[in-house]
């Protein structure tokens, strides 16, 4: 039986992990066992996300990632993209993600040639997912530049509303004796999100 690490990622707070959930169901149904679930919402062109790292902390040799995406995986420039994948080959492990052609089983039983010329066509097809998923989001980021700037223009755009929520749970789990990794943990952002609120608070109460 293939044992499998599943991870969820979304990019926001506001976003909801439900639509991935379903790969859960489905990997289990294709006859895998599933070692642990990994949920996260931080944006996917950042390296350090947590829950990421602990999933590649936990992978086992002959384990499978599980994701719904490559772009769940990651955003990141191709460079970045492909040491991340290889930390994760590194212990052993594959990737199994909708949209990238598996050849893992054809390259295990060839030899020769054949096994070389299955493994850089299943590279290439990698390289190929890790640079449209970091193309995509470059274009989604220049858009919304864009529409920012038009909203300027037109006297429309009112900036980023703060989530207080968020602001008010880190505060709290700071407080609280929390380290900053683990706050960032519980809270669901990034440490450099729990860093900036942290200053912002720690600056108030002085003034």
């Amino acid at each position: 039986m293939k044992i499998a690490r599943i991870y969820l990622r979304v990019s926001t707070e506001q976003q909801d992990l439900t639509r991935q959930v379903a790969i859960i169901d489905s990997t289990r149904a294709s006859g895998c066992y599933v070692a642990g679930i990994y949920r996260e919402k931080a944006s996917g062109a950042r390296a350090d996300r947590p829950e990421l790292l602990r999933m590649i902390a936990d992978l086992q040799p002959g384990e499978i990632v599980v994701a719904e995406k490559i772009d769940r995986i990651s955003r990141l420039p191709l460079e970045d993209a492909e040491k991340l994948v290889a930390s994760i080959r590194e212990k052993g492990a594959q990737l199994a993600v909708p949209g990238v052609v598996d050849l893992s089983e054809l390259v295990a039983e060839s030899t020769g040639v054949a096994k070389i010329v299955l493994e850089s066509i299943q590279d290439m097809l990698l390289r190929l997912a890790l640079q449209m998923a970091h193309d995509d989001y470059e274009t989604r980021r220049e858009r919304q530049r864009q529409g920012i700037e038009l909203a300027r223009q037109t006297g429309k755009y009112q900036g980023r509303k703060a989530d207080a929520n968020l602001h008010d749970r880190i505060v709290a789990l700071r407080k609280g004796g929390n380290s900053i990794a683990n706050t960032a943990k519980l809270a669901g952002c990034s440490t450099s999100q729990v860093k900036r609120i942290w200053r912002l608070q720690k600056a108030g109460e002085k003034g």
